[in-house]
């Protein structure tokens, strides 16, 4: 049987990393294998800082323009599966989506943060998660790492003021107001540097995305955010 450390090293060799596991239940919602048997293990695996931003960058040419990151994580993490004897499954196949952000909080210590995505209390809010690794075997896991949520103890909570737009002051998130500023002329800073927002949380700053890497993502979400 495939140990944790094992698969941690591989990961890290394209600059992802593992995001934690859980033995799933019903409830979870995780698929079963292709030959119908049950999901033993559940690993979840992403990306911190920018470690796989370095991978992907040096070979992003290679990918179609729509999704490449994507493409690319696809063919990493079923690279990995096929080496460890797991399923791939995807944040991004869909609909119906995978519930990632639920699988994630059964995981590691991460909850939601008043802009809507899961804030972690070492990386803030610079990573995402890129995939997971399902397993028929019940593989032995560390315990659950409960730690408490940035947030609760943050009385500004900057990221919900500085958007020039509001787009997150309603206890919401404005969709429309946030693309159509990104997207027009005063936008320029959040489509070019990251969404200003994102970055004035103060948490996980030694992961934060460099201009480039939040560049690639800015341009993402507006290109496939708009009808």
């Amino acid at each position: 049987m495939v140990a944790i450390p094992e698969i941690e090293s591989t990961l890290r060799d394209v600059g992802l990393v593992s995001r934690g596991g859980f033995h799933p239940q019903a409830e979870d919602r995780v698929p079963p294998m292709p030959d119908e048997a049950d999901v033993g293990t559940l690993l979840l695996v992403g990306n911190v800082g920018d470690a796989m931003w370095r991978h992907f960058q040096a070979v992003k040419s290679e990918y179609a323009a729509d999704h490449p990151l994507n493409e690319w994580s696809r063919r990493a993490i079923e690279t990995i599966a096929a080496r460890c004897g797991a399923h791939a499954l995807f944040p991004f196949d869909g609909p119906p989506y995978l519930p990632f952000q639920r699988w994630a909080q059964r995981a590691e210590p991460v909850a939601p943060s008043p802009l809507g995505t899961l804030i972690h209390p070492d990386y803030g809010l610079w990573h995402a998660y890129r995939g997971a690794l399902a397993f028929r075997e019940r593989i032995a896991l560390p315990p659950f790492d409960v730690r408490s949520i940035p947030c609760d103890h943050c009385r500004d909570k900057p990221c919900l003021s500085v958007c020039p737009v509001r787009a997150f002051a309603a206890g919401g998130y404005d969709v429309g107001a946030c693309l159509g500023h990104v997207g027009g002329e005063h936008g320029g800073e959040c489509l070019e540097r990251g969404c200003m927002a994102r970055r004035a949380c103060p948490v996980g700053e030694r992961y934060r995305y460099a201009a480039d890497q939040a560049r690639f993502h800015m341009h993402a979400f507006l290109r496939n955010a708009r009808p």
